[in-house]
């Protein structure tokens, strides 16, 4: 079940791969996730040594839950992937020119998830290309509801 979409990373850039990697939180961040008061569309990842963290992942606190906390919405958050997923993403985003996004959050067994992509910017006419194809395919099925 996803909490919360980045629309922006499929809009600026080609996602090639999918990761699905857990996240370091404290307690008030998992209630106000669970409630819906946080935002991707500005955050990115970046490999630290050999550590991912995401940067910019805005977590809006609860008045509730943390009031004996002064609670940072916009800190690093330490990303949990295996070795060798590390290991292969390192490779990729310094030599072929990648860069990792996130994608999305959502649960999965009961504990907050993160998706994270491995992705190449688009350039503008890419953009451009992507929104005529979109714009096309709603044409074709307003078209095919009108036939029936």
């Amino acid at each position: 079940m996803s909490i919360v979409e980045n629309r922006k990373a499929f809009h600026d850039y080609f996602v090639e791969e999918r990761y699905e990697a857990g996240l370091v939180l404290e307690g008030w961040e998992v209630k106000a996730i669970r409630a819906g008061r946080v935002q991707l569309k500005e955050a990115y990842v970046v490999l630290k040594g050999a550590e991912p963290f995401v940067i910019g992942m805005h977590v809006s606190a609860l008045p509730t839950a943390s009031t004996h906390v002064r609670p940072d919405p916009t800190r690093s958050r330490k990303l949990l992937l295996n070795a060798e997923e590390i290991r292969r993403l390192i490779g990729k985003v310094e030599q072929r020119g990648y860069t990792l996004v996130p994608l999305d959050l959502h649960y999965a067994k009961g504990r907050v998830k993160i998706a994270i992509g491995l992705a190449k910017g688009k350039k503008q006419h890419d953009k451009r290309d992507t929104e005529k194809d979109r714009e096309w395919q709603r044409e074709q099925q307003r078209l095919m509801r009108r036939a029936t």
